[in-house]
């Protein structure tokens, strides 16, 4: 689509898109973001009241195609439920070998933010880690797991800090190392599985005891 088509905000916004996921929000000027999107400082100010509104608007615009690519990679293949919870870390590892991956835009963000835990960008941010958590519980509350709000946790907190150790150490494997984790805790969590391996413990001690 020509520039021309694109409406200007949404230009504005795809361009702070770019900029801000590449080089950080304080490495990167309004000036920039204009002169990316191809508008003037004073057009750009019509649309975003500062600075703060447009790192609001970058990661509002992430939140939902963000979501929905979890969930593509999730169900990709009806493969059960431990599978396809471990395919979004190993899909998550595949990006992370492009030369252009960055990290966690929402993460990214909050670390610049620590000392404005009021910034909008913070809450979005915040938002958007909720709504994965709670699109985990209600997934593994439908699959009949009692403690599907622990459960989601857990592999939030997974995922979250793979992010955090692949950016350090440039090494996706990390990622699939906390997925086969992830994978191993829905497994043990769903509904007959403790009962199974209580039966296997108890014909083991009968065989051992023979």
């Amino acid at each position: 689509m020509a520039r021309s088509a694109v409406p200007t905000r949404e230009r504005i916004i795809s361009a702070a898109n770019k900029l801000f996921y590449n080089d950080g929000i304080r490495g990167v000027s309004v000036d920039a973001v204009a002169a990316k999107a191809g508008v003037t400082k004073r057009t750009l100010y019509y649309h975003f009241r500062s600075k703060d509104d447009l790192v609001a608007a970058y990661l509002a615009g992430r939140d939902q195609p963000n979501l929905a690519l979890f969930k593509q990679w999730f169900a990709e293949r009806d493969d059960g439920l431990p599978v396809q919870v471990e395919r979004i870390f190993r899909s998550l590892a595949r990006s992370a070998r492009h030369p252009k991956w960055k990290g966690c835009g929402f993460l990214r963000t909050s670390a610049e933010l620590a000392n404005l835990p009021g910034h909008p960008a913070i809450t979005i941010g915040a938002a958007h880690k909720k709504k994965f958590e709670a699109w985990l519980r209600e997934t593994f509350t439908a699959a009949g797991i009692a403690e599907a709000s622990k459960l989601s946790r857990q592999v939030l907190l997974l995922l979250d800090g793979s992010f955090a150790v692949v950016l350090l150490h440039r090494d996706p494997s990390y990622m699939e190392t906390a997925g086969e984790a992830a994978r191993s805790l829905v497994e043990a969590a769903l509904p007959g599985r403790k009962k199974a391996l209580g039966v296997r413990g108890v014909i083991r001690t009968s065989l051992r005891g023979a």
